[in-house]
């Protein structure tokens, strides 16, 4: 069956309007004024909305407020003799209005043609129509931009979601809740930046491609650098290098940074992702539980964000995060295992009787059964923030052990609905732990677990020089947008999340 008689009806319609936009170019092209760039603006929707939105067709008539402003034709009404539109450009829409015997018929007829989403420019004064909408009399316009591809007349809904993201571009342009959740997003950024710079914290940035990736738990993407024929990973991490930082004499460092983790995809996990990590010399994981609540209160608050519904819940972010610890947690939904949290064989049996499917590395000890007790039994019900501390060293191989319970360190992540959202300790500075610890991630790595980390000998020799007793927290940034907006997947705020090729 051939190409052309397999097409949709859609797909045959759309073809012809494309095919009647590009007639409508040649002619622009024809007479010499296709794509033309020298309209220049000097409003936009929103300057005017702030202006101009609470007064009456009195006080415009009076004031003769004159406006120059460019935008996407998103709606069109021909009426004889006058027409209008609404345009669109980056901070909203806004009418405007053309009448005949004001531009011309020169002028005026061709516009008659144009088509939704057409870029125009466009002068003219303030007016309320008799229905009362702000407008603009329109005394010139200009094309500059011939769209050639229809605009979707149905765009929302799932069956649209991986269209969507294919082409945010067009998302983007027809459903303005898409552009809110990004503008939050860059809020979000910037108020963590702002936030922590306002702190006496440092932003730096380290390198994205590495000679060994470490810092944390996951499988790297590899690529080969040919001028040094060499073998070098996306970073997993920026830990070690901003760790080495503060070795240097850097007390108080940040970077937003983007990792890259050759995982699965799933609604809270793409291969590339966005975090900000931080670092503070002379604190330890409570004080940084303490800034991590403050910064994203702070975020909150410059998101409008204070409470929001997520997952279907309403999460309280103005109040206080409450805390506990990972083996009391356990105990209380399986208190056969109180006091046993360094039992391996019992939890190894609990594990077996509890997870579905459950399978083990062989490399596991009993850290790695409790944290999977408490991953099945504990982390879906975290509904409202919660921290969540003392992790099994077992797990924790860049953490400070706890000073009374070595089998503990003084490690925490944070909770919201169910999701991981920060994770942060009190660092190791100690060389020679690090060292075994290091050890022991190697030998997991060769046992077989893929996300186990190998032996960094520069990172161990800047521990060698002294680093002073610090704590790091990474917050995950898209995760934090999604909570803030609501949002289900992580796609939803990656503007161009990962898809397989069409």
């Amino acid at each position: 069956m051939s190409e052309k008689a397999s097409a949709t009806p859609e797909a045959s319609q759309a073809s012809e309007q494309i095919r009647v936009r590009r007639e409508k170019l040649t002619r622009l092209r024809d007479e010499g004024i296709a794509y033309p760039n020298s309209f220049r603006t000097t409003d936009s929707s929103a300057d005017v909305l702030v202006q101009c939105g609470e007064w009456d067709a009195e006080k415009l008539a009076s004031e003769s407020v004159s406006v120059c402003m460019a935008g996407r034709i998103m709606g069109h009404r021909v009426m004889g003799k006058s027409s209008f539109m609404h345009i669109q450009d980056g901070a909203g829409r806004i009418q405007i209005f053309l009448n005949r015997d004001e531009l011309g018929a020169e002028t005026y007829n061709p516009t008659k043609k144009w088509d939704l989403g057409d870029i125009i420019g466009v002068a003219g004064t303030l007016f309320r129509t008799k229905t009362g909408e702000l407008s603009v009399r329109v005394s010139r316009i200009e094309l500059i931009t011939k769209c050639l591809r229809p605009l979707p007349e149905k765009w929302h809904g799932l069956a649209d979601k991986e269209i969507r993201y294919r082409q945010r571009y067009v998302d983007l342009m027809v459903n303005p809740e898409v552009r809110e959740v990004f503008r939050t997003r860059s809020k979000a950024i910037s108020a963590l930046r702002n936030a922590l710079v306002a702190r006496d914290f440092i932003e730096v940035e380290t390198p994205m491609l590495q000679s060994q990736p470490g810092g944390a738990a996951a499988r790297p993407f590899m690529t080969h650098h040919n001028a040094l024929d060499m073998d070098l990973y996306l970073r997993i991490a920026p830990e070690l290098f901003l760790k080495r930082l503060v070795v240097g004499g850097i007390e108080r460092v940040f970077e937003i940074n983007r990792n890259f983790r050759n995982e699965g995809l799933d609604a809270t996990h793409n291969p590339e992702f966005t975090m900000v990590e931080w670092y503070q010399a002379y604190a330890d994981f409570n004080d940084a539980m303490d800034l991590t609540e403050a910064l994203i209160r702070e975020v909150a608050i410059a998101c409008g964000a204070e409470q929001v519904t997520w997952e279907g819940l309403d999460i309280h972010i103005d109040q206080p995060f409450r805390r506990i610890r990972m083996d009391d947690a356990v105990f209380e939904k399986r208190p056969d295992v109180r006091g046993h949290a360094e039992d391996k064989a019992l939890l190894a049996t609990v594990c077996m009787q509890v997870i579905e499917g459950f399978k083990p590395l062989i490399t596991w000890k009993a850290g790695h059964y409790l944290a999977a007790l408490f991953e099945e039994l504990v982390e879906p019900e975290l509904e409202q923030p919660t921290f969540v501390t003392h992790f099994p060293v077992d797990i924790s191989p860049l953490a400070r052990r706890n000073a009374d319970e070595p089998f503990f360190t003084d490690r925490f992540e944070l909770f919201v609905a169910g999701k991981e959202i920060a994770n942060g300790f009190s660092e190791l500075n100690d060389p020679d732990d690090q060292r075994a610890r290091f050890m022991a991630q190697a030998q997991a790595k060769a046992a077989g677990d893929i996300e186990a980390t190998g032996i960094d000998e520069d990172y161990l020799r800047a521990l060698e020089y002294g680093m002073p007793p610090a704590a790091g927290v990474g917050i995950g940034i898209d995760r934090l947008v999604m909570m803030f907006t609501g949002q289900h997947s992580i796609r939803d705020v990656l503007l161009f999340p990962h898809m397989r090729p069409e």
